[in-house]
């Protein structure tokens, strides 16, 4: 029977709240420099390198009984239905949003179509005016990544030798190396006029986590799992740099895979473990059911530029509604459909 890796789990809830909480105070920081998460988007990059080393832990030693388009559905059944809801959330908040009247500057037959073409995670027309290829729900630029690197593992990655995924990983290493120091950051990737960067992020996290996972090169550390939490929240809070572009490619390249085989090797019971898997089961719904909420709070910082007094309430109450929606969305959607779409679509692969 296989090991299970529930720190990594709770690592992935961890990062999740700490996005939510990076783009709260993004309303009122948008200067990173000025930012108290100033490297909060990195989260971003460590979901990437989490998902390389699950898929090679789930699916490495399946490709016997199972093809490409197998592998395809069950990944469209995990991921999918979430799409789908944090498109939906997204255009209901559009067209309800008080503070940007949105429904001024769009029809609601362009809204529609958006919407249509964002269930499919495509790139959609900017309905927001922010340049962004999924204006209404912002995360979504990086599950189309996931698919790419999904695609990438089913036809190239999982037959890559240990020396030719090494080579990629330390091209894709160079890359992501070149693209941070000509920015000074990596916070790209989310725009039409930055697609090509999105790319950049995700070669290297993904190809190095799958790289982890099949050197099986884990660390076995006292209380990981905390460790690990307070190391990503650390890294994440660390003030701009002269040199930032290469601390965040550092971040990427070296403190991440040491986190993930950490987390990895670690064990966790009692108490913790059940932080764990709640966090683990509540990281992705978070994730992408949070941003229209986002879009609301920053609209309404814009226009009532309210002091830290006012702001703070709200911005609790943001975080105890996204964690509240998270949780209804995993509950009275996501395990039924996905349990659903497994009855119709994965008898023989599930």
């Amino acid at each position: 029977m296989k090991p299970h890796y529930p720190i990594l789990d709770g690592l992935r809830g961890v990062a999740a709240i700490l996005v939510v909480v990076f783009h709260v105070l993004e309303a009122h920081f948008p200067v990173y420099a000025q930012h108290p998460m100033h490297h909060g988007y990195l989260a971003v990059d460590f979901f990437f390198l989490l998902s390389g080393f699950v898929i090679g832990y789930a699916y490495d030693d399946r490709w016997a009984r199972m093809s490409a388009w197998d592998f395809f559905k069950i990944r469209l059944v995990r991921l999918h239905p979430l799409v789908v809801l944090g498109t939906l959330v997204g255009a209901v908040g559009f067209w309800l949003d008080p503070y940007t009247n949105g429904m001024l500057h769009a029809s609601g037959l362009k809204l529609l179509g958006v919407m249509l073409i964002g269930f499919t995670l495509l790139p959609a027309p900017d309905i927001r005016g922010w340049g962004e290829t999924h204006s209404l729900d912002g995360p979504c630029w990086s599950l189309l990544q996931e698919y790419l690197a999904n695609v990438l593992y089913a036809f190239v990655g999982r037959r890559l030798s240990r020396g030719a995924l090494w080579a990629l990983v330390v091209a894709s290493a160079v890359a992501l190396t070149a693209l941070a120091v000509r920015r000074g950051d990596v916070a790209t990737g989310w725009a039409y006029e930055s697609f090509g960067s999105a790319v950049v992020r995700m070669m290297y996290p993904f190809f190095a986590g799958l790289l982890l996972f099949r050197s099986g090169r884990l660390l076995r550390l006292p209380l990981a799992f905390p460790l690990c939490s307070l190391l990503l929240a650390g890294l994440f809070c660390l003030p701009n740099f002269t040199h930032n572009g290469l601390y965040e490619a550092a971040c990427i390249i070296l403190a991440f895979p040491l986190i993930v085989a950490i987390g990895a090797g670690g064990q966790v019971s009692g108490a913790w473990a059940q932080v764990s898997k709640t966090l683990g089961a509540l990281s992705y719904p978070l994730y992408i059911t949070h941003y229209p909420l986002i879009y609301a709070y920053t609209a309404w910082v814009a226009v009532k530029q309210p002091a830290p007094a006012q702001a703070l309430p709200v911005a609790l109450g943001l975080l105890g509604v996204a964690l509240g929606l998270a949780y209804a969305a995993l509950k009275l959607y996501d395990e039924p459909a996905r349990a659903w779409l497994k009855r119709k679509m994965l008898l023989k692969t599930a």
